[in-house]
């Protein structure tokens, strides 16, 4: 009797024992695990999924193994199951920001993914819920998410199932499940300048914000994108300003006085202009009258010029600069004077042949900028 009893514990500890064993495997049914993910904007977007292959299936696939609409499988609570958008456990989708999927929003988070497949209009579903395996409970109530979408004929057939993102840009892309002949494709877009800004705000608190350098960044991206110029304008002040190093310098003070100048300050900034001159090494006064000219103030930038070739005389830098100012005036018998001047100087083959290409332009007639 001791014995048996022994032996019954021991079965009893084994069969524990295994229960919890789980050794690493490939997925069932042959299938391969997949991961996939792009930076949109400042957004991550991670995809993990379970690749089937068609495995000679062709024309099988849709309307057969993945069925129209939604089904009842037999198993698990679900009588109304979409397609897991993949194989095996719950395709998620997982985004690092708020984003737009069809121009409709989500909140960032990471989420089931399900279609229910419809040959002219098919539904792309974003659950709350991302831990289920496949479809077998899905719940409408946990829906945070659906769209719809055009399934597209693909040229090449596809073998084992993948996701891809197409039409990248700064601030979208389209993210393709694609398998066996068809495509099925969404929009995912970001909001690029709103997170950019919630990131400088968060780094600026942080040790990145003890140097010029940063507080510069972040003011000179939202003068580029003309977005944010009050914030911008603080921290351009902060920039230039004692406490970081960039007092003494004229990339920062530079960068306010154009903010100031956005933001219709024109006085201000070109009384900042005058003090931060002097500062300037001779490739930042070569920029900033440049930048002039961009701007459509010739003679402020030619100005500039003159001042830099003063201070930086007979060097190929000023020179050109020189017959960029002369010939934004209109000036092009002097800007061609000096363009000559400083083609012997030239200090690489690059530049030799675009001050050739200037001179080219000047005998012409032609401005250089």
């Amino acid at each position: 009797m001791k014995r048996l009893l022994v032996g019954m514990l021991f079965t009893s500890f084994l069969s524990s024992t295994f229960a919890q064993i789980t050794l690493t495997q490939l997925p069932s049914g042959g299938n391969k695990k997949a991961f996939v993910g792009e930076r949109i904007g400042l957004t991550d977007v991670t995809i993990h999924y379970d690749r089937p292959g068609v495995k000679g299936r062709e024309g099988k696939i849709w309307g057969g193994l993945v069925p129209v609409g939604y089904i009842d499988q037999g198993f698990g609570n679900s009588k109304a199951a979409p397609w897991r958008a993949g194989a095996n456990e719950n395709t998620t989708i997982e985004f690092s920001n708020d984003v737009k999927i069809e121009g409709q929003p989500l909140k960032k988070g990471k989420y089931g993914l399900f279609i229910a497949y419809d040959p002219n209009e098919s539904t792309v579903i974003f659950s709350n819920n991302s831990t289920s395996w496949g479809s077998f409970y899905y719940n409408d109530k946990e829906d945070a998410l659906r769209v719809k979408v055009k399934p597209v004929k693909m040229d090449k057939s596809v073998e084992w199932l993948k996701y891809e993102f197409l039409n990248q840009t700064e601030n979208a892309a389209t993210v393709a499940l694609e398998w066996e002949a068809l495509q099925f494709p969404f929009k995912v877009e970001t909001d690029y300048i709103h997170d950019q800004i919630a990131s400088f705000q968060n780094e600026l608190r942080t040790e990145k914000g003890f140097f010029w350098l940063a507080w510069n960044q972040a003011a000179q991206w939202c003068l580029q994108h003309n977005v944010n110029l009050e914030q911008a304008l603080q921290w351009a002040d902060s920039a230039s300003g004692p406490s970081f190093g960039g007092a003494a310098l004229f990339t920062p003070k530079a960068t306010k006085a154009q903010i100031l100048q956005k933001l219709g300050r024109e006085d201000e900034a070109m009384v900042l202009m005058k003090q931060a001159l002097p500062l300037a090494s001779m490739n930042e006064m070569h920029m900033y009258a440049r930048s002039l000219i961009a701007m459509k103030k010739p003679k402020e930038a030619m100005d500039v010029f003159q001042a830099n070739y003063k201070k930086n005389p007979a060097q190929f830098t000023t020179l050109v600069g020189l017959a960029r100012g002369y010939s934004a005036n209109s000036d092009f018998k002097n800007a061609l004077k000096y363009a000559e001047q400083a083609l012997p100087l030239a200090p690489d083959a690059q530049n030799k042949n675009s001050v050739a290409a200037m001179i080219d332009k000047l005998k012409k007639g032609q401005d250089v900028n």
